[in-house]
């Protein structure tokens, strides 16, 4: 066992210990010495996974004749030595997971590119593929694993905060693995009957969540990211209301327009920019002070685009907006939709896990009005990226807007032909993501998500209680929404602090200050917690609580007081 000391964070690391494998001598994990221990109770629970993962992708089991020579070159690494190294790296990623939680680990190990270039050469396994490369011995292949382990965020730490993801359960990623081992493609049901199967199940299930029309009658798909799912709202609204624009084209046909609020994701402007309807044509709604949209700009802003002569036909709104965590008036909104026959689509991706919670369920209240969702269980649900649900009230619109019927894969003559989900989609490939959602809800339960999310929720109201009560050295920057909270830590020099009566030069001021205190903290590994500006306002942080339910009210004090610590160190009492 070697040892190196770790940078301190406020307090002070234990000296760490590095494992490293008895055979090749490279690091295969570093983690407190009093938590090595705890590691022996994973390998034995995960034994059965590991051997089933190594039998199923190496495709032989442990009597299979091995390749030698010219043989081996050409095959790679096969049979018995598959066995092996995957079951190394099944250990090496078992101990991963479970140090997740261990408090003592950097939360990053910050290194610069050129860094890490050094670090992987002296793993022996060079980032560069070179012109030429030649096989890579498996010691230097299992090295590679460490040392990128070693290095990437661990953004299962309990002081992880800088996203809308987090920390996946142990369950969901044992699902996603098995998902890697079957390697095989969700398009057909031919090639994929259990995870088609489950597809459906489980976009059943999320739809009798959202409720109203979507109970009673629904489709759907899981697409590679919430962006995308807005994009299939945007593209389905638009073939609703101008169905020959799939072979017309834009021209010739009316001038659409599609409106969505000002704090809404940049995935609106970029589906404007792929389904052609172009940035001009998407309007910006405005929203009230803590961002949501108004009821009656979007009336107006609709009655204006008719009397230009325009042909509104998509209203994308936001349940958990990215900064704010707004979740728009959906109800009033759906009355104005359905008034003007426009599409109505929620980007649910970060909020729509609320209606899990019974405590906060009332915030996506009027959402299964809509005519489309879009819900990212990666996120507030700890789902292994990535896992995003796309949801629809019109039943068949998928297939009739999406369908190229291409004839080597879709034959309507096939057995089981009408399970395949694959003409439905843009995609032709598609990963088995909907499996570890399954799996996940079956071990969890109802109760299990709905107890997580009002966790995540409460962390958000201790955060923002201590914010308030802290004397002056934490300002909220608005109020708090549901899991999100945006405040800065204010040096001594500008309390009591008021952004309504600062002036501009410590309003300047202040907007220095939360790059610096991150810089510090990254570089001691401490907590990651994310910042900008908003409306005029300057630089805040933006902490957020996805997946949180190894993080305790105590851990957010702890936080506090660490903060406040860099805060006072970068910035003494008379100076900014």
């Amino acid at each position: 066992m070697g040892e190196s000391p770790l940078q301190t964070r406020g307090a002070t690391y234990r000296t760490v210990s590095t494992a490293r494998d008895s055979k090749h001598g490279h690091v295969i994990w570093s983690r407190s010495t009093d938590s090595l221990r705890r590691l022996e109770r994973v390998f034995v629970n995960a034994s059965v996974f590991v051997d089933f993962v190594a039998l199923t992708m190496s495709g032989h089991g442990a009597n299979a004749a091995q390749p030698n020579g010219h043989e081996a070159q050409q095959s790679g690494i096969e049979g018995q030595q598959a066995d092996e190294f995957l079951k190394k790296v099944a250990d090496i990623l078992c101990a991963y997971v479970s140090s997740q939680s261990d408090k003592d680990e950097p939360v990053v190990r910050l290194a610069n590119p050129d860094v890490l270039k050094q670090h992987f050469e002296e793993a022996r396994i060079p980032l560069e593929i070179e012109d030429g490369q030649t096989a890579t011995p498996v010691d230097s292949l299992l090295a590679g694993v460490s040392t990128a382990l070693q290095y990437s965020v661990r953004t299962g730490h309990p002081g992880f905060f800088n996203q809308l993801y987090a920390r996946a359960d142990a369950v969901s990623i044992a699902a996603d693995w098995l998902a890697v081992a079957a390697n095989t493609n969700v398009h057909t049901y031919e090639v994929a009957p259990v995870f088609t199967a489950v597809e459906v199940e489980v976009l059943s299930k999320l739809a009798r969540c959202i409720g109203g029309q979507y109970a009673q009658s629904h489709d759907g798909l899981f697409a590679p990211g919430g962006s995308i799912s807005n994009i299939y709202g945007m593209h389905l609204a638009r073939n609703h209301a101008d169905p020959e624009y799939r072979t017309r084209g834009a021209f010739g046909g009316p001038h659409m327009v599609a409106l969505t609020s000002e704090h809404a994701h940049y995935s609106y402007l970029k589906a404007a920019f792929l389904t052609g309807l172009g940035t001009e044509n998407l309007i910006k709604v405005q929203c009230n002070d803590v961002g949501q949209m108004l009821p009656e700009a979007l009336n107006q802003a609709l009655l204006l685009a008719k009397e230009q002569g325009k042909t509104p036909f998509f209203v994308g709104t936001t349940a958990g907006t990215t900064v704010l965590g707004a979740f728009d008036p959906f109800q009033k909104i759906a009355a104005i939709c359905k008034k003007h026959k426009v599409w109505m689509h929620v980007d649910g991706c970060w909020g729509a896990a609320a209606l899990l919670s019974p405590e906060h369920r009332h915030l996506m209240k009027g959402c299964e009005l809509s005519d489309s969702l879009a819900w990212n269980p990666h996120k507030l649900m700890g789902l292994p990226l990535q896992c995003s649900a796309f949801l629809t009230t019109h039943k068949g619109l998928l297939q009739q807007s999406n369908a190229s019927n291409a004839s080597y894969l879709f034959q309507p003559d096939k057995l089981n032909q009408e399970y395949d989900l694959g003409d439905k989609t843009i995609q032709c490939g598609r990963r088995a993501d909907a499996f570890k959602l399954w799996l996940a809800w079956k071990a969890y339960g109802d109760q299990g998500y709905g107890a997580r999310v009002t966790h995540s929720a409460d962390l958000a109201i201790h955060f923002e209680q201590k914010t308030k009560s802290s004397g002056g050295a934490f300002v909220l920057s608005h109020p708090r929404s549901f899991v999100n909270v945006c405040f800065w830590w204010v040096p001594m020099a500008l309390r009591p602090f008021n952004p309504f009566t600062a002036s501009e030069q410590d309003l300047a001021n202040l907007g220095k200050v939360a790059p610096r205190i991150k810089d510090a903290m990254q570089k001691a590994g401490d907590a990651m917690i994310g910042f900008q500006p908003l409306q005029g306002l300057p630089n805040f942080f933006r902490i957020v609580f996805p997946s949180a339910w190894t993080v305790s009210m105590a851990d957010l004090d702890a936080l506090m007081t660490r903060i406040d610590g860099f805060g006072t160190k970068l910035f003494p009492a008379l100076q900014v």
